[in-house]
């Protein structure tokens, strides 16, 4: 049996807060630093319970986000509703395969999904400039290739336990008439559900290890799932209340935070490296 302190549920809230202020202040991109901070700061050392009680964080922050936007009628219900309903499909499929891979050895390929995702965000303009200067949006809605798209972005979300927001915004504008700040809003939705399926998936199956006052419901931690929606709601609003003050700096920054993504997955990779090389000797390669 293991107990969980009350330190390590204090820097849960701590990573929430995190995980909350750099999605708010910068959009897409946050909920990757989830999973190290759960196991590198909050100090539980097991991936597939960092992915499924993550998992579990993301999509309820998500669905709340959703909520605020839907409010200010910044969100497409419908065309959310397809990616997310279609995608529940690839997350299912990637959720599986994720839990039947070793942690160590998902941790590694986790860790080169950052570094990607850090390049990508540092090269990105699209989400740094106005709506009004985003010019590659496609004409119209093609529910075939928002399908498409649901179904490879569900799967990496399942594999990996992250919310997907950075693959679906460029999904929905590249399939749909609606503009960054509508496919932002409309991107949560999906998020929300990817993360909630990923999540059920994970509690699913038989734990390996039996945490006491937690709430363990298979790999996920009920209890500090919680207290990371906690401080990721507080995160979140000061989050966007500075990013509504900084205007066009907000692209500087999304540059910075790009790069500390980059270097926590070189970080990540070295530390699981390791069980990477075990996992090749096993294979004979």
């Amino acid at each position: 049996m293991i107990d969980i302190t009350m330190l390590q549920y204090i820097l849960a809230i701590v990573s929430g807060v995190a995980v909350g202020f750099s999605l708010g202040l910068i959009g897409g991109g946050g909920s990757i630093l989830a999973v190290p901070l759960f196991i590198y700061f909050v100090g539980i050392n097991h991936p597939h319970l960092a992915i499924g009680t993550t998992a579990l964080a993301v999509g309820i922050t998500a669905y709340i986000n959703f909520a605020q936007h839907l409010k200010k009628k910044n969100a497409n219900v419908k065309l959310g509703g397809v990616f997310a309903l279609v995608g529940i499909i690839g997350v299912l499929i990637g959720s599986t395969i994720g839990l039947i891979i070793k942690g160590g050895e998902l941790l590694f390929f986790f860790s080169m999904l950052m570094i990607v995702i850090g390049v990508y965000m540092y090269i990105s303009k699209c989400r740094a400039v106005p709506d009004e200067d985003c010019k590659e949006r496609a004409k119209s809605t093609k529910y075939d290739k928002v399908s498409a798209y649901s179904l490879i972005v569900g799967f990496a979300s399942g594999f990996f336990g992250i919310g997907g927001g950075f693959l679906i915004v460029p999904g929905l504008l590249a399939s749909s008439k609606i503009k960054i700040g509508m496919a932002i809003g409309t991107s949560l939705l999906a998020v929300g559900t990817f993360g909630v399926v990923t999540a059920i998936r994970y509690a699913m199956v038989a734990p390996g290890l039996q945490y006491v006052s937690s709430g363990v419901i298979g790999d996920v931690l009920v209890f500090v799932a919680i207290v990371y929606v906690l401080g990721g709601i507080f995160g979140g609003y000061l989050g966007t209340k500075l990013s509504v003050n900084l205007g066009g700096r907000k692209g500087t920054l999304r540059k910075v935070f790009s790069v500390i993504i980059i270097l926590v997955g070189i970080y990540v990779a070295v530390e699981s490296y390791p069980a990477l090389l075990h996992m090749f000797f096993i294979l004979g390669i």
